[in-house]
């Protein structure tokens, strides 16, 4: 065991890591994870809470845990699985599902936000079920932290109070998460660049970058951003578009948003959104490079998600047990020590 906290993270593979990814998320957790015990899942059980085509889907999975190395998550360091190679994700959240009130769940921001006006008989109950799920993510690693933006806040919360129920009902069985918020410095909310309003997101690809984007894709993308009217930037003047320029600037640079100021003040909107293209494109040209050595091993790549996924059901299931034993299941006898 160890005395660094332990600290649990996650994306979909239901799309390419973009920059938004890399940027507000991907990045702190590759410079902290020597600070902590990290693990990193990659949760394709939440990814078909709506539809995915089966190939695309096992090919997303794989990719993803070749950019989480590429971005530099070290295997050696931290441990990478997938969410689905570890039973115990879903045996618990039904535990979990059984002590959730309904009230809870209908209230999630999320949830209403997906649903507004659509007719329940069209939707799956993973979309309602999904926080439960997440939870049983954070608490079969008794994690300590767990990474989150504005977007994922409430869903922790709901982790946190399902963990104090339990516990409450059953007995101290689960480390109560908190939340770890990431650096407040400028890019860790990046923006769409055709709408400024709104987060980066692979739903709308026009203003999104991929990290696997060509280089003259991304320049193209960066240099039809939305900014302002005006012929050349000013701070007091300026808008949404080109302060998210700045800010993609200051994180892939890691300059300082208010030097970055300084750098770009008095200078025209096309000579900004050129120099940010070539800090892009200069930031994820090593990224691209390591991700296409460890695209061209599969046989490498499927040896670290085995071992990944071993280590992550032997911490997953001795968790499962203590939760089994303390509601009155039998507890589960284990079929991956090779006893059955």
């Amino acid at each position: 065991m160890t005395d660094r906290p332990t600290v649990l993270s996650g994306i979909q593979p239901s799309g390419d890591l973009h920059l938004g990814n890399y940027l507000g998320a991907v990045r702190h957790w590759v410079a902290g994870q020597e600070l902590s015990d990290s693990l990193f899942c990659i949760v394709n059980l939440h990814a078909i809470t709506v539809s995915q085509p089966p190939e695309e889907l096992r090919q997303k999975t794989v990719e993803l845990a070749a950019m989480y190395m590429a971005c530099g998550i070290d295997p050696k360091t931290s441990l990478i699985f997938v969410q689905s190679e570890v039973p115990a994700h879903a045996e618990l959240a039904w535990l979990l599902t059984c002590m959730t009130p309904m009230g809870w769940l209908e209230r999630m921001t999320q949830y209403k936000d997906k649903t507004a006006g659509k007719r329940g008989e069209r939707l799956g109950a993973g979309i309602l079920m999904y926080p439960v799920l997440m939870a049983a993510d954070i608490l079969l690693y008794q994690a300590d932290e767990v990474p989150v933006g504005d977007d994922q806040r409430q869903h922790l919360e709901l982790a946190r109070d399902l963990a104090m129920r339990f516990n409450h009902a059953f007995g101290d069985t689960f480390t109560v998460p908190t939340a770890r918020i990431p650096p407040p410095e400028a890019g860790g909310r990046i923006m769409s660049l055709v709408n400024p309003e709104q987060k980066m997101s692979k739903s709308q690809p026009e203003g999104c970058v991929f990290l696997n984007d060509p280089p003259e894709l991304t320049r193209r993308k960066i240099m039809r951003a939305q900014t302002d009217s005006a012929a050349s930037f000013s701070l007091a003047q300026a808008g949404p578009g080109i302060r998210n320029l700045l800010g993609i600037y200051s994180g892939v640079t890691s300059m300082s948003f208010a030097d970055a100021v300084s750098l770009f003040e008095g200078k025209g909107y096309g000579a900004i959104k050129a120099s940010v293209a070539d800090a892009v494109v200069a930031a994820v040209a090593p990224i691209q490079e390591a991700y296409r050595a460890l695209m061209a091993e599969p046989e490498a790549l499927e040896e670290m998600l085995r071992a990944g996924a071993q280590r992550a059901r032997e911490r997953a299931d001795a968790t499962l047990a203590v939760a089994y034993d303390n509601t009155g299941l039998l507890p589960p006898k284990s079929k991956w020590q090779g006893n059955g």
